[in-house]
């Protein structure tokens, strides 16, 4: 007896084979990243409110305290949680509560301080990121950025991509200097909507440049840079 499987006779022809029955996956929507966007944007925008009104308000720095320390503490526990270990993150927490505790009097009093830690160091460690990118062999961000977005580029749109890395990586390094600069030449409430608001002007400004010399220098892939990320992630 064969043990060979049995096939199936040839399919005459002219004649259709039969249709094998395929399951259909679900196509992965974008409606819930999209709320999620929304979601982050809102609060962003409710984070920048508060942090406005409470350097406005000289009886509001316990809420300042707050919004300056809340954002570093829960991003330190969430990566000691992701990254070691649970148990670990409770201990921290712990610990962390009764430091704030002990210290409170004394973080209401500075806590701008620590927002200008907090927004000089965000943007320094962007610029450096950018920088960085440029050097060492890498490939530079907006290059990733674009090869990701567009697949292969030609060698003027790999020079240009490499142009703007430098350009966002200049340009937040001046952010972070200014931001320095405003905070001890400026009343506390201007410094604060300077960098609750005006910083984020500034990126929608120099994004609509970059999507302008774009759509003049890399007319294969004119859709690209920061402008688009935002659309795609806002409608897909």
């Amino acid at each position: 007896m064969s043990l060979a499987p049995k096939q199936s006779p040839p399919t005459p022809a002219g004649v259709a084979s039969p249709a094998v029955p395929v399951q259909a996956t679900a196509a992965p929507t974008s409606s819930a990243q999209r709320a999620w966007w929304l979601i982050l944007g809102a609060l962003v925008l409710a984070y920048a409110l508060l942090s406005l009104y409470s350097a406005s308000s000289p009886d509001a720095r316990a809420l300042g305290a707050v919004l300056s320390i809340g954002p570093v503490v829960l991003i330190g526990l969430f990566l000691v949680w992701r990254w070691i270990h649970a148990v670990a993150a409770i201990l921290m927490a712990g610990l962390l509560g009764a430091i704030i505790y002990r210290h409170w009097t004394a973080l209401e009093q500075n806590y701008e301080w620590g927002d200008l830690v907090q927004q000089c160091g965000a943007y320094a460690l962007v610029a450096a990121s950018f920088a960085r990118s440029l050097y060492g062999g890498r490939v530079p961000l907006c290059t990733q950025l674009a090869v990701k977005m567009h697949g292969t580029l030609t060698a003027a749109e790999i020079s240009y991509t490499r142009a703007a890395t430098w350009a966002w990586a200049l340009f937040y390094a001046l952010l972070a200097i200014a931001i320095l600069v405003l905070f001890f030449a400026t009343p506390i409430r201007i410094w604060s909507l300077f960098v609750n608001f005006g910083t984020f002007g500034l990126m929608l400004v120099v994004g609509i440049a970059d999507h302008a010399l774009r759509r003049r220098l890399m007319p294969r892939h004119a859709d690209g840079g920061i402008l688009t990320i935002i659309r795609r992630a806002l409608i897909g």
